[in-house]
């Protein structure tokens, strides 16, 4: 299974980006979701999404700002960014989990895309 990210770039605050992640190969996941890490900083959650009940979990740093979604028919996440700061300066990280538990932790995911990066200039 891979998961290929894409849509990161440069935008000024204010602006928007949309990043999609799609999965490659044969997956059951029970949940999707997006990290970032900026540079020095640990890697942490941005939202995730159930594929059971389409339940949406974000970060308090992305709400109202943030929404993901999927595409069950595509086996594609994505993460719709508007109102970008440039604190969300970060390389963006998908990732899918067979057994989702928490949604919020890096250990409940087994696959991770490799990352696209969104800069947000001021």
């Amino acid at each position: 299974v891979q998961l290929q990210a894409s849509g990161g770039g440069l935008v000024q605050a204010g602006g928007s980006l949309r990043l999609s992640c799609a999965a490659v190969g044969r997956t059951f996941s029970n949940g999707m979701g997006w990290f970032r890490q900026a540079p020095g900083k640990e890697r942490e959650f941005v939202a995730a999404i159930s594929r059971r009940d389409g339940s949406t979990f974000y970060a308090d740093s992305v709400k109202g700002r943030f929404t993901i979604s999927r595409d069950d028919a595509k086996i594609t996440a994505y993460l719709q960014m508007n109102s970008l700061k440039p604190e969300d300066t970060a390389v963006y990280y998908c990732a899918a989990g067979r057994y989702v538990n928490t949604y919020y932790s890096v250990h409940d995911y087994e696959y991770w895309g490799q990352g696209t990066l969104v800069t947000v200039s001021s």
